[in-house]
């Protein structure tokens, strides 16, 4: 017999209904656990505002918000572990700061053939190969910057920036050529040169390290004077990028001073004559020297006169002044290549051309 709210013939077949439809649902106590809301009890529900069902504490919320931060704690471990491995193996490294190479310097005095000319400096100039040269710093001139494969056109640009302040400082600045400072041109200078600078010039030595002409052009004060202020300059500037972190330039320029000797007055001119120096440099930079605005010496050559064979090459330059000729007994020293015992090297000399003194 049906029941009292069933069909009189039961539920069709098919259609929900009855004990069918929830047999196979089974409710068991670990279901029941897992649930994250609960019915209140019915004297619960008869509070007033009651809420029907509340939530279970410690469900899978709790989990889920767990496993989500102990998820993110992995994928930083990882992620700095990677970084960490990746800076290990990074072939791009900065490289490793290196020492500065001490300076290896030439001086070969070139001897004239014959008296030095002299007379007014005005003059001696205009017959002189040095007659196009501009005067003073105006002769140092920059050629056309651009980029390097690793350096910028602005690095190119400062390079020879500082490879000019440091011809200026140390060939043209009157306080360094009368030998009263050489500062000018020290603090241009990489830190790891200074001991090999100052060691030059407190004791020269014609020993392809020391020799003070190759840093600085300067004359004994007790000897000669200038006898027009700005010397005339003629020359030119280049640059290369040497290594991926280094940049070289080369200054190559003729410098042409009119002297005069010390014991003259200073306004007397008569007896000026001129002086040339051949200088070249090789200065290298890396980015360190352009960041502190400084400078690394490879190379020093310097080719000056009139200047007697035999001087030394180590001190100052000492030029032949006006109507001096070159002493009998002034060529370099002869070497007996079968004499034993320690080798003695000859100096350098040179012969001064015709052409490079000024003309009758």
């Amino acid at each position: 017999m049906a029941g009292r709210g069933d069909p009189p013939e039961g539920n069709p077949e098919g259609l929900p209904g009855g004990d069918d439809e929830y047999r196979a649902v089974v409710f068991d106590e670990a279901f029941v656990r897992a649930a994250r809301l609960q019915e209140f009890s019915a004297q619960e529900r008869m509070g007033e505002h009651a809420l029907a069902v509340r939530s279970r504490p410690g469900g899978t919320g709790r989990r889920r918000g767990s496993g989500q931060a102990l998820m993110l704690v992995l994928l930083i471990v990882l992620a700095f572990g990677m970084a960490v491995y990746l800076g290990l193996r990074n072939p791009y490294q900065p490289p490793a700061d290196q020492r500065a190479e001490p300076l290896r310097t030439t001086v070969v005095p070139l001897a004239p053939q014959g008296p030095v000319p002299g007379g007014d400096p005005a003059r001696l100039l205009a017959r002189s190969p040095a007659a196009e040269y501009r005067a003073g710093a105006a002769g140092i001139n920059f050629p056309v910057a651009a980029r390097t494969t690793h350096f910028s056109e602005g690095q190119v640009v400062t390079a020879l920036s500082i490879a000019r302040e440091y011809l200026v400082a140390s060939s043209l600045n009157p306080d360094v050529l009368a030998s009263r400072t050489v500062r000018p041109a020290r603090l241009l200078l990489d830190p790891d040169q200074l001991a090999q600078f100052d060691r030059s010039v407190a004791s020269p030595a014609d020993d392809g390290r020391h020799a003070v002409a190759a840093w600085v052009i300067r004359f004994d004060p007790a000897e000669v004077r200038l006898a027009e202020a700005a010397p005339r300059v003629q020359g030119t500037l280049r640059f290369a990028e040497s290594t991926p972190d280094t940049l070289d330039v080369t200054a190559d320029h003729t410098f042409t001073y009119a002297l005069r000797p010390a014991d003259r007055a200073p306004g007397d001119t008569t007896a000026a004559s001129l002086f040339t120096v051949h200088r070249t440099l090789h200065l290298r930079f890396d980015r360190e020297d352009l960041r502190m605005h400084r400078a690394e010496l490879l190379t020093s050559t310097v080719e000056a006169g009139p200047q007697a064979c035999g001087t030394d090459t180590g001190g100052g330059l000492s030029p032949l002044l006006a109507g001096a000729d070159v002493p009998a007994k002034s060529g370099p020293a002869l070497t007996d290549p079968y004499a034993t015992g320690r080798p003695a090297a000859p100096a350098l000399c040179g012969a001064l051309a015709p052409a490079a003194q000024p003309r009758p």
